[in-house]
């Protein structure tokens, strides 16, 4: 994996595959929301990556850095509640991390990544274990030290963990010992992003 060079026409691949999937799965996100949360975050990520395709597509970033960064500023400025901020975070600092080159390798994506989830913890006050996107991104950003296709079944794998977990954050937190049994929305989504990456990556 080492040798892959990753360019901006990737990165913009990369948001509208994961566009694509969280369109297909909005259903069910808001499903799974409506029973721990405010039955918003299938919508509102639909919204918020519809978004970014457009912006993305009409004027493609140069570079994979600003491709995510532009993807981040979009996220904050049109999905409501906490998924905004959180995943515009997570995809902003990702970007700037990745900073001005052409074309980037997939061990500096994992180090951006990794960059972009440690900013994610820090907004939200969580660590993996509380039943957060957490639970997905940590995963998925170490299984790409193998593969692209490790990091996705790693980051599938976080989010149906959440199951069996108390809620120790965000809306779901509130439920106390009801948020138990529940799949967290948040992991679920963070899991799409992953599969859309090996999938653009094949």
């Amino acid at each position: 994996m080492s040798g892959t060079a990753l360019d901006a026409a990737f990165f913009v691949c990369w948001m509208t595959t994961a566009a694509a999937a969280i369109d297909r799965e909005a259903e069910r996100l808001t499903e799974l929301d409506s029973a721990i949360g405010d039955a918003d975050h299938g919508t509102n990520m639909q919204r918020g990556f519809a978004a970014v395709v457009k912006l993305v597509e009409a004027e493609p970033p140069a570079t994979p850095g600003a491709v995510l960064t532009a993807a981040g500023r979009q996220l904050i400025s049109s999905v409501g509640g906490a998924s905004g901020p959180l995943y515009g975070t997570l995809l902003r600092r990702t970007g700037k991390t990745l900073g001005d080159a052409a074309e980037v390798s997939a061990e500096e994506l994992r180090a951006g990544l990794r960059a972009g989830v440690d900013a994610v913890g820090q907004l939200g006050g969580s660590a993996p274990g509380d039943k957060t996107m957490l639970d997905a991104l940590v995963p998925g950003v170490e299984g790409l030290a193998t593969s692209f296709e490790a990091a996705a079944e790693a980051a599938e794998e976080g989010a149906r963990s959440t199951v069996p977990m108390l809620a120790k954050k965000g809306r779901a937190s509130y439920l106390g010992a009801r948020s138990i049994g529940h799949q967290d929305p948040g992991a679920t989504s963070s899991a799409l992003l992953f599969a859309a990456l090996a999938e653009v990556a094949k």
